[in-house]
């Protein structure tokens, strides 16, 4: 019983002990995990960084309306250093910049490395213990220059101190070197690595290498050296993919498409309304601009997370790109094309011509010229061409030259102002048959000069040529001689007033609604004198206007509004190149152009076919009949000359539709020192040929 109880005792002393054991550990162990401290709580906590990286959204991309791509993204890679997470000692930044450069060394990219231009001349020797330099005279007026001066000040290095001992003192800023025990500099690097960190390091600096300013290192890299680079896991590289634009028909189309780039000054409060950034690429000319708003995507962000050293921890995308959207243009490039071909032969045609005659002035100095072709039911324009033109993928390489050629490539001439000559006529005739001035059998006796005012007696052209009338005329056989006398009298029976109603309403002397920037060209008449504080408007104003001269300037995209309006009796269109919006991923489409009526005014019954009759008139018998002679399909036209100098021959337009019982297309072509408006038809001519797949 004894031997028991003393078993009993021993083993309840022994449970005792270990209980009393397990809590004092249990209450160590919520000491340590809630109130005590350990190696965990009394180091410092690990602090976190969180930086944002901008990610650009994918740029919508430009198609014709055939679904032909004109302008598509191409994409290339950077490398940059990435002050945030590069390491702080200098010798590792070296070391980052060394290591990057032979890997682009290793993939055979060394070309992707250029060393930037310094402001010293600066040279190391072999035995790594001298270096000789100089200041560039010319650099320190620069802004780089003012800057390294500030560098150097806060540096306590005087402006006037030798070029030798700031370079020193920046070499030891960088790493570059140090001085031993004697005070004898000695470099870290061999003499060529000397020279290659020592430029770089200072370019970084003056270009105010910083968490927020990258700088580039390596540019239009191979995905195989990007890949490379970050597989070797090197801190302080941020590879940066960019996305440039690709012209798939270059030197075609350019006047239309346009151009990207950084924000001009002068939109820099529009865009950041908007929420661009500064540094945003945005459309500056053409479509490109017109369309930004559908081109350009939303920009993502992606998010880095950094401990205390400078480790990459954890990146996410924080908010998503959305890409711009693709825009269908309603040309088709193969018939654009074909119109900028068509303007390059048709003048070398003329001046060939020219060189044959004895006469001066006879389109020997013609060098510029336009076209613009566009669908008649639906306003859409089909070709809009301008010689001489440019290629987009060289624009910054060329602007040089062509910023100084006379001729002015960059200038889009289908939308510049251009007096019109007797394609007025038509619009003219038009008014005065529909308001019953005349009537299409009404016959005017023609003279050689208009006499009708006393102080302003304006000639036929065939009497100033020849010293001929025309006689007793209608209105067809007017249009299809093109005289001026019976538009004189046309004219003045019909007013300035009246007959500008009909013309503005026609599309002359205001927006053709085209997306582009235009000029609204200019309709002449008291109204336009008043408002530009020129003068009077006299009678003898009202006779010159009618036969297209005076004031008026129309573009070529106007003049073919114009002759659509004529032939769908009084009703214009809107012109337009936009056809249709699609989500870049999926192909939806967001928005899609319809026909749209911004003006009508209705002709007299029988005006438009007596109109169309009379322009047939001038393709198969009058001014045109040497283009079209035997052409298979039957177009009207009408050609005009217009006198722009006398030192320059005349300007030469001719404006047509086709096919004449079913009018689709209207074209107009206008030749700066053309000479003679029916040359300008061959362009016209051409284009008609790509439209109706007529083989020559």
């Amino acid at each position: 019983m004894n031997e028991k109880r003393g078993f009993f005792l021993r083993y309840a002393a022994l449970a005792a002990a270990f209980i009393i054991v397990c809590l004092i550990y249990t209450v160590r162990l919520i000491r340590i995990q809630i109130a005590g401290q350990d190696f965990y709580t009394m180091t410092s906590d690990t602090g976190y960084t969180y930086r944002t990286e901008t990610i650009h959204a994918q740029r919508g991309e430009i198609y014709d309306t055939n679904g032909v791509p004109l302008v598509v993204n191409a994409y290339t890679y950077n490398i940059n250093l990435d002050s945030g997470s590069m390491p702080r000692a200098q010798a590792d930044k070296n070391q980052v910049i060394l290591s990057v450069l032979a890997d682009a060394e290793a993939t055979g990219e060394a070309d992707s490395f250029a060393l930037p231009a310094c402001g010293f001349s600066f040279a190391a020797t072999t035995d790594g213990k001298k270096i000789n330099a100089e200041f560039v005279p010319s650099y320190l007026t620069t802004s780089s220059g003012k800057k390294l001066s500030r560098l150097l000040t806060d540096m306590n290095i005087s402006a006037d101190e030798s070029a030798q001992k700031a370079a020193e003192a920046l070499m030891i800023r960088y790493g570059i070197a140090a001085y031993d025990e004697e005070k004898t500099l000695i470099l870290q690097y061999d003499a060529e690595t000397t020279v290659l960190l020592f430029t770089l390091r200072l370019d970084m600096e003056l270009k105010d290498f910083s968490a927020s300013t990258p700088y580039t290192l390596l540019t239009d890299v191979s995905f195989r050296l990007l890949s490379r680079i970050e597989e070797s896991g090197i801190r302080g590289i941020a590879p940066v993919t960019l996305a440039s634009r690709e012209y798939t028909y270059p030197g075609y189309a350019s006047h239309i498409l346009g151009r990207t780039g950084k924000i001009q000054q002068a939109y820099v409060a529009y865009y950041t309304e908007l929420g661009y950034p500064l540094d945003a690429i945005v459309g500056i000319s053409g479509v490109e601009q017109a369309f930004e708003e559908h081109l350009h995507g939303v920009d993502g962000q992606r998010t880095i997370v950094e401990d205390a050293y400078g480790n990459i921890v954890d990146e996410y995308i924080s908010k998503e790109p959305q890409a711009g959207s693709n825009v269908y243009l309603t040309i088709d490039i193969k018939m654009q094309i074909a119109a900028e071909d068509a303007l390059a032969s048709n003048i070398q045609y003329i001046v060939e011509k020219g060189k044959l005659t004895e006469d001066t002035l006879d389109g020997e100095d013609a060098d510029a010229a336009a076209l613009s072709a566009i669908n008649v039911h639906t306003g859409a324009v089909l070709a809009l061409a301008s010689y001489p033109s440019y290629n987009l993928a060289t624009f910054n390489e060329d602007y040089a030259v062509l910023s100084k050629d006379p001729a002015a490539p960059y200038v889009n001439r289908a939308l510049e102002g251009y007096p019109p000559g007797s394609t007025f006529k038509i619009g003219v005739a038009a008014a005065a048959l529909t308001e019953g001035i005349i009537t299409p059998t009404t016959k005017i006796r023609t003279e050689g000069q208009y006499k009708f005012y006393s102080t302003y007696q304006p000639s036929c052209w065939i009497y100033n040529q020849k010293g001929l009338v025309h006689g007793a005329i209608n209105v067809t056989s007017a249009i299809q001689v093109s005289c001026n006398y019976f538009f004189y009298e046309v004219g003045r029976l019909l007013t300035i007033d009246t007959m500008n109603k009909y013309c503005r309403a026609f599309g002359l002397g205001v927006p053709t609604g085209i997306e582009l920037n235009e000029k609204t060209g200019i309709l002449a008449g008291p109204d336009y004198r008043s408002e530009n504080g020129l003068g009077a408007w006299n009678p003898g104003d009202t006779l010159a206007a009618a036969i297209g001269q005076s004031d008026n300037l129309f573009t070529p995209l106007q003049i073919s509004v114009y002759m659509s309006s004529i032939i769908n009796n009084g009703q214009r269109l809107n012109a337009h190149l936009l056809d249709r919006v699609e989500e870049f991923h999926t192909g939806n489409i967001l928005y899609k152009a319809q026909p749209q009526i911004i003006d009508r005014i209705e002709l007299g019954d029988g005006v438009r076919n007596v109109l169309l009759n009379a322009m047939k008139s001038v393709t198969e018998n009058g001014s045109a009949a040497r283009v079209f002679a035997g052409y298979p399909i039957v177009i009207g036209g009408k050609t005009g000359t217009a006198q722009v100098s006398k030192t320059k021959s005349d300007n030469a337009i001719f404006s047509a539709f086709a096919p004449f019982n079913d009018p689709t297309i209207a074209v107009t072509c206008i030749i700066e020192q053309g000479a003679n408006g029916t040359d300008a038809g061959f362009a016209v001519r051409d284009v008609f040929d790509y439209y109706f797949n007529i083989k020559s």
